[in-house]
């Protein structure tokens, strides 16, 4: 079965986009029901074959060589997705592309512009919502990846992918090109099969058969397993937050680099409040900045000696620029 762009239709939902001659008008009406069913059919996951595993960090020195992976979709798969649900027709996107100042990398000093790129996404009967991507001007394929990230981040905020992000880092072996020698097995959560059955990632609320039997070995059963949860949501946050922002957390909270680390149990649930708290203020920091404009952010981040939302790393700098950039975008001038 092909979808509407010539591709193999690979989503299991089968939900049909309202008739052509409505978008024309720009005229949707979309029950609450309908709505729900939608969404639910975007958040369904990718099909296996769509999905590759990109390599974040490795070891220095060590043989054989280990990296830490985490899988992605190539926007083409979201594209593919919102054609087999509301045909080509039924979907828009629009792309704003602007340049920072140039900022000191601090990763190598070297001196660059970054490009930002936000993308609104318009699915009709939905809503629109938009996200903005950034790559350092001195890649060759900067607006590209800048364009390709802003999509994606857009498409998570109707549902789209945003699976993704309940993945921890996991370790590989890695050959001699830094290329993962093998990608771990998904579970049953992350397929589209398992996700139509009902399951979900233990972080969403969804107890795992480990987690039974624990809760039978005596009266700490439950209190051990609490633990294991508040440790997994933490671990999670690190790829919602960013490294410097979770890194950041974990020191000024718990004086601790890894949460494993964190014995006392109200330590853990203050390290968690806290990342919660970050990635709350990262949503805001990014609707203000997408209200101020990107000017008014590169601006903002200049006069803190930072080049991105990456570099934040407490929640002090984030409430910074959270309150500039509101500052900004309400004043007459």
């Amino acid at each position: 079965m092909s979808g509407p762009n010539g591709h193999a239709q690979k989503d299991h939902v089968p939900v049909s986009g309202p008739p052509p001659a409505m978008l024309a008008a720009g005229v949707i009406q979309v029950s609450a029901e309908r709505v729900k069913e939608l969404v639910a059919a975007l958040e369904v996951p990718f099909d296996q074959s769509q999905i590759d595993w990109r390599v974040m960090n490795t070891t220095k020195g060590q043989q054989p060589a280990r990296g830490q992976v985490v899988p992605y979709a190539d926007q083409r798969a979201y594209t593919d997705r919102l054609n087999a649900l509301f045909t080509p027709a039924g979907w828009t996107r629009k792309y704003t592309i602007h340049t920072s100042a140039n900022f000191e990398r601090s990763k190598d000093q070297k001196i660059a512009a970054k490009v930002l790129v936000t993308c609104e996404l318009t699915i009709f009967g939905l809503g629109s919502h938009s996200a903005t991507g950034e790559e350092w001007a001195d890649d060759d394929n900067s607006c590209t990846a800048a364009e390709a990230q802003s999509f994606k981040r857009a498409c998570s905020c109707f549902g789209l992918g945003r699976y993704l992000y309940y993945f921890s880092r996991t370790w590989v072996d890695l050959d001699d090109r830094k290329r993962p020698k093998s990608v771990p097995q998904l579970a049953g959560w992350a397929t589209p099969a398992g996700w139509l059955e009902g399951l979900r990632p233990s972080c969403a609320g969804k107890q795992k058969p480990v987690e039974r039997t624990d809760a039978g070995n005596g009266g700490n059963g439950h209190s051990a397993r609490a633990n294991r949860d508040v440790l997994r949501e933490i671990e999670r946050m690190e790829r919602v937050v960013g490294k410097r922002m979770y890194r950041g957390l974990l020191k000024c909270v718990a004086k601790v680099w890894n949460p494993k680390d964190i014995q006392d149990p109200a330590v853990q649930e203050r390290v968690l409040a806290r990342m919660q708290a970050a990635e709350r203020g990262l949503r805001r920091a990014e609707a203000a900045r997408d209200k101020a404009g990107l000017a008014a952010f590169a601006a903002i981040l200049g006069s803190l000696r930072l080049s991105s939302l990456d570099q934040v790393d407490s929640l002090k700098t984030l409430q910074e620029i959270v309150a500039g950039l509101e500052t900004k975008d309400i004043d007459p001038r």
